[in-house]
């Protein structure tokens, strides 16, 4: 189990691969939380499964991936999963990651996307494997736009998902990264 990760507001909190698994293929399943400060009241990654269908297939294939997918985002102030995050895999051959975010709607815009991306970024940044990150987005989800410009990242190109259509490409190296974070 990889440590919590902790923002300001949030925790961030690993799911390992047995829950993660029980997650998909029994989401109504209790033991899922069993021995866990945080409650889902919100059914995150219950009623949408989110990346679940691409990520536990490869989570059953290879559990050493699991270490870069799913957290469920916690709020501190009440111990609610009010979202999740994950990278899309391992690092690729040039030591690009890219992330992954959802937000149960009843949490929107009040900076809780950014806090968890931060935290992300901030911890796969220590990772020595890791050079380059990776946010795609939609060129009309301007919520998402609006987040990814917080962080400064430009936009290098554009790509076709064979689910999702058009999205914008915005890429930042993990140094010039770490030192925005120190201006």
């Amino acid at each position: 189990m990889w440590p919590v990760i902790n923002t300001e507001r949030l925790e961030l909190h690993h799911i390992s691969p047995r829950r993660l698994i029980t997650l998909f293929e029994s989401p109504e399943d209790q033991s899922i939380y069993s021995d866990r400060s945080y409650s889902n009241p919100h059914r995150i990654l219950i009623d949408d499964k989110g990346p679940l269908h691409w990520r536990v297939p490869q989570v059953k294939e290879d559990q050493s991936l699991n270490k870069w997918f799913v957290r469920w985002i916690v709020l501190k102030s009440d111990q609610e999963i009010i979202g999740s995050t994950s990278f899309h895999g391992a690092p690729d051959e040039n030591g690009m990651v890219e992330i992954g975010l959802g937000i149960d709607d009843k949490f929107h815009n009040k900076g809780f996307g950014y806090e968890a991306i931060k935290g992300m970024w901030n911890w796969v940044c220590q990772d020595p494997v890791v050079k380059i990150l990776r946010y795609t987005v939609s060129p009309t989800n301007l919520a998402s736009i609006a987040l990814i410009n917080k962080f400064g990242f430009p936009k290098v190109g554009q790509q076709i998902d064979e689910e999702d259509g058009p999205e914008d490409i915005y890429e930042m190296g993990v140094e010039e990264y770490v030192a925005n974070l120190s201006r």
